[in-house]
């Protein structure tokens, strides 16, 4: 609902007022920041779309949207996008302060529980999760003519749109520089190292299940 002076709810979290936003798309700009990522991915979603016709399927991907957006907003990340079978987020200081990397992962284990991961029948809706903390440049993309969108672009956005891709069901994995920045104790956490496209070495990372607490 629209409310004075133009200000009103943005679409990338209603507990933020869409202004900034819509002077980084009339400007065009950007800027680079540290922030944590969120990539939440449905598992075997082909699999899935094969047992059931198009709109049973729309509505579970649906569903799954309203279930881990509803976490996300809660938690004041900014939503990067809901596209396919998987909806990203943004932890950025200056929304949710210096501890956006625990909260990004307070906020995974959130989403793996809403989805129904701790419930002994199984989840409504098989999901893994990838986070990862970086630079990553935040800003408009799009011209002033045509459809202007603001997102993250960089290495940092691929290594969490990586990780959530290798996550199997139930799991979420967490990057080194995540797990350092939240104050992880990875003594509760299984480590791996794993071959990621772009990257010459193998990248060291932390699995975490709803048994495994952040604190």
């Amino acid at each position: 609902m629209k409310v004075a002076f133009n200000r009103y709810p943005s679409n990338y979290n209603p507990h933020v007022c869409n202004t900034c936003f819509d002077v980084i798309k009339k400007e065009q700009i950007g800027a680079e920041f540290e922030l944590s990522l969120l990539f939440a991915d449905v598992r075997g979603s082909t699999r899935l779309a094969e047992g059931m016709n198009s709109v049973e399927f729309s509505q579970l991907i649906n569903r799954f949207y309203q279930a881990s957006t509803h976490i996300l907003i809660q938690s004041d990340a900014i939503i990067d996008k809901l596209i396919g079978d998987e909806v990203a987020a943004l932890y950025l200081p200056s929304f949710v302060g210096k501890d956006h990397a625990l909260k990004s992962i307070n906020a995974a284990r959130e989403i793996l529980k809403v989805t129904g991961h701790d419930n002994r029948n199984g989840p409504w809706i098989p999901v893994g999760v990838g986070i990862h903390t970086g630079v990553a440049w935040i800003g408009a993309v799009g011209s002033s003519e045509q459809v202007t969108d603001i997102t993250a672009l960089g290495d940092s956005v691929n290594v969490a749109a990586r990780l959530a891709s290798l996550a199997s069901t139930g799991e979420i994995l967490i990057s080194d520089e995540a797990c350092i920045q939240a104050g992880l104790p990875r003594s509760k956490l299984s480590e791996q190292l794993v071959e990621l496209k772009g990257k010459s070495e193998p990248t060291r990372i932390w699995g975490m299940r709803l048994m495994n607490s952040p604190n």
